[in-house]
Parts: structure tokens; sequence; C-alpha cells
């Protein structure tokens, strides 16, 4: 069958070629999910082995989100120059290859160094993935279909970003912290698999040259901010270096601002903020992704650290967030096809921030029970959330600029996602070395937690802020696909 004829399946929808395309898409993007948090629960384990620092095991968690949110947009122009594809393929093979380096750290001096590095290989693969798939998935399925599809796509992946702590945990617990990592091989072979049997079309656009002194920028930009944000708990924020890194971070990232929107061919296309809608989306993503991640990682911190239940325990403890994010993640999609982006979003901020509050209040309890109501709610919130804002952003770019307007996204939520990590980080350690809270007790650590947590339920009502004032009322109408 040649290619003409496949475009005529896809586009007449009778192909059955595009359900094995969203099986690995979806299956790559959960495997990038899963990676963000399933280090969580293991983090202990790998600390006694290698062993770890106390903020080289924050590196662990932060150097592969780092990684990713610096060059993703990249990803999103590689999957222009070089076709999706391509990309794909490139981003795959290198993802699980560094999920063996990780696998493969050595015991001893050198295996924090090691293991940080191939974190960071992660998530160089991870970003040249990510923008790619969304875009693959889109092309596949015309727009009527579009919201529940990336329903599936991005619900499922999401749900396997709360999977992460359970899956760490028992594999932690019953196997070794080393299958967290060798876990991704099997997956990634498996989706290469399929990309070929499924026939993905490799579609090049136009593009030009990329500016190596644009990516030192956005690297070493991101880079520096970040490690003055993580390190600040630790350093101080009046410290000369930290304020250093962060004023060298800022100038970075502003020159790269600056030089894209000049540039007639950039590394990320900012113009696409000219959409307000577009703006709405991404800004959403991001603060929502702030919130999620720093939560995520640091309640498996509470429930180990503070509750002392094994790392299989405190997987299975997180099952009242996952289960109705699943739920509502469908429901969020259907909406979205219905009524457009604003009702279902702004809802389910709402709805997470409240969450949030819940869950943030109940912590110093020390006791599970109480928190399950606030995880509840809060996963709620995240499916009603996700799934719309995404599909939103891409179906506004138009199919010319669909994967960079993914890495666009992309950037901004894993942005959120590694500034949510340091953040909240930061505070956590900042309370803990407070004068007064530095005896190592449960109810020391519960308040540090208990903080960080507040800031995740700020960033959620920004979010819903931005959304009543950004996201667009009524539905999007495109054929483009």
């Amino acid at each position: 069958m040649g290619t003409q004829e496949l475009d005529q399946e896809r586009t007449a929808g009778l192909s059955p070629r595009r359900w094995l395309v969203l099986i690995a898409m979806t299956g790559s993007l959960s495997m990038v999910m899963l990676d963000q948090t399933v280090v969580a629960v293991a983090l202990p384990s790998m600390t006694r082995d290698l062993p770890l620092s106390a903020h080289g095991g924050a590196w662990v968690a932060n150097a592969y989100v780092l990684a990713m949110a610096a060059l993703v947009a990249l990803g999103g122009r590689a999957g222009d120059l070089l076709g999706g594809r391509t990309t794909f393929r490139v981003g795959v093979t290198l993802f699980f290859l560094a999920s063996a380096g990780c696998a493969f750290a050595p015991t001893g001096d050198a295996g924090q160094g090691v293991l940080i590095a191939f974190r960071a290989l992660q998530g160089v693969g991870a970003a040249l993935m990510v923008p790619v798939s969304a875009a693959i998935v889109m092309a596949e399925f015309p727009p009527a279909e579009r919201g529940r599809v990336m329903a599936m796509y991005a619900g499922i992946s999401q749900i396997f970003l709360a999977l992460g702590p359970l899956i760490g945990g028992l594999l932690t617990e019953y196997v070794s912290w080393r299958a967290v990592f060798l876990l991704n091989v099997p997956v990634g072979i498996a989706t290469l698999v399929l990309v070929r049997i499924a026939r993905v079309p490799n579609v090049r656009r136009p593009a030009g040259r990329l500016s190596v002194l644009d990516i030192v920028l956005v690297v070493g930009g991101l880079g520096l901010t970040t490690v003055a944000v993580q390190q600040s708990g630790l350093w101080g924020w009046a410290s000369p270096v930290t304020l250093t890194l962060l004023t060298a971070g800022v100038l970075a990232t502003a020159v790269f601002v600056v030089r894209q929107l000049r540039s007639r061919d950039p590394l990320m296309q900012l113009r696409l903020f000219a959409d307000r809608g577009f703006t709405g989306d991404a800004v959403v993503m991001a603060l929502v992704q702030f919130g999620l991640l720093g939560m995520v990682l640091y309640s498996s911190v509470y429930l180990q650290g503070v509750l002392g239940i094994s790392p299989a325990q405190a997987g299975v403890a997180v099952l009242p967030l996952i289960i109705p994010l699943t739920v509502a993640a469908q429901i969020g999609g259907r909406w979205f096809d219905r009524a457009g982006v604003r009702a279902p979003a702004l809802t389910g901020l709402l709805v997470c921030a409240a969450g949030a509050v819940l869950w943030t209040l109940a912590l110093p309890t020390l006791t599970y029970g109480w928190q399950i109501p606030g995880m509840v709610v809060m996963g709620l919130g995240l499916g009603l959330t996700l799934s719309p804002t995404n599909t939103d952003a891409l179906a506004r770019a138009g199919e010319d600029r669909r994967s960079q307007a993914s890495g666009v996204v992309q950037t901004m939520r894993q942005l959120g996602g590694t500034l949510g990590v340091a953040v909240i980080g930061s505070v956590v350690v900042s309370r803990v070395h407070s004068s007064g809270l530095s005896d190592g007790s449960p109810h020391t650590t519960a308040d540090a937690i208990s903080a960080g947590f507040l800031c995740a339920a700020v960033a959620f009502a920004l979010a819903a802020a931005a959304a009543a004032v950004f996201l667009q009322r009524r539905p999007l109408v495109t054929d483009q696909g």
C-alpha cells in the first residue's frame, strides 16, 4: 500500500494503523511521564546503595526534567528537519539506552555522577520524543475525534505520572531500584516495533539551520536558573553564589527570548504566544506541572519518611489520586469536544486547587486517612484539566506548526515541573533548617512538606486565574488536520 493510499485511509478514518500509532505514541509518552516520578520512592534505596548525597538525590529527580525542559523545543525543530518518525526513533533509542545506563550505575564515588548524567541523557531522549509524538497523533485523527483521542493520549500518560511512585515502590521493594530503569528497555523496543508496523509517515517540513548559540543560551539559562533556585534552600537566597547564578540564568534566558522574537527561523516559535488562547493553555499547563510534580515527589518523602511505610505501601497510597484522574480524564476529553477548553479546564483547576488545600491541611495530622479526600478531589481536577488544554494548544497551531507548538507547550510544562521541584524542594529544606525546626521529628518534616504543598496549591489557583483570563469560551472551529 502506497503513501497516498495510507493518507486516504487516515483521512477517511478507516485505517486500523492509526490505533497502533496511538498505542505507540501513548506508550512512549507514558514512559516519559513515568520517569519523572518513578524514582521518588526508590531514592532512599539509591541513597544507601550508591550512595547519594541529599542534594544528589534531588538532582537525580530533576536532571531528567531539566534536560527535557531545555531541549524539548529542539525536538520540535528536529521533527521538522528530519521528519517525525526519524526524530521519534532516535529519541526512543537514546531514552532506553540511557535508562540502561542508569540501571548499571556503579557503586562508590562515581555512582552519583554517572546516575545524574544518564538521567540527563534520558531527558534529551524524551525531548526528542514528546513534541513529535503529539503531532503524529493529531495528524492521524480528524478534528471531531481529537478531544477523545488526545484525552487517551494525555490522560493515560498522566496516569503513569501519578503511578510512578506505585510502580517504583513495587519494583524497589520486590526486585531492585535498578529495575525501575530497566523497565524502559523492553517498552522502548516494543514502541519501535509498533512504529515500524504502523508505518508512521516521515513528514519533513521546510526549516532553516539550527543556531548553536540559541541552544547554548536556552540550556544555560534554564540550567543556571534551576540550580540557583534548587540550591537556595542550602545556600540561602542572599548568597553571592545563588544571586550570581540566578542573574546569569535570567539574563541568558532573556537574550534567548529576544533572539527568538527577532529571528526569521527561531529554535522556539515564541510568536505562537500571540494567540491568546495558546498563551493561556501553555501557562495553565506550566503551573499545573509546577504543583503536580513537586507534590508527587514530596508525598513519597512524606509517606516513607514521616509515616514510616514501605516503598510498596507508599506506591499503593497514591491510588486515591490516580483512580479519579483516570476517570476524569475521559470526561474532560468529551467535555472539550462539546464545549471547548474553558469550561472543563477552569472547573478542573478550581477543583484541583481545593483538593490541594485539603491535602495540605491533612499532612500535619500524620494520619493517611485524612489525606484521602484531598487526593481524590485533586485527581478529579487534574483529569478535567490536562487533556483539554493540551489538545486546544496543538489545534490552535495548525498542522504546519504543530511540532513546534508541541515543543513550546512541552517546554512550558517541563519548565514548570523542574521549577516546581526546585521551589518546593527549596521551601521544604528551608523550613527544616530554620530555627526550631531542625530536630528531624515527623512533625517537623510534615510541617516543612505542608509549606511546600501550599506553594503547589497557590500554583493551581494561579492557573485557574490564567484560565479565566485567557481561555476561549467557545469551542475552537478548525478543519486542519
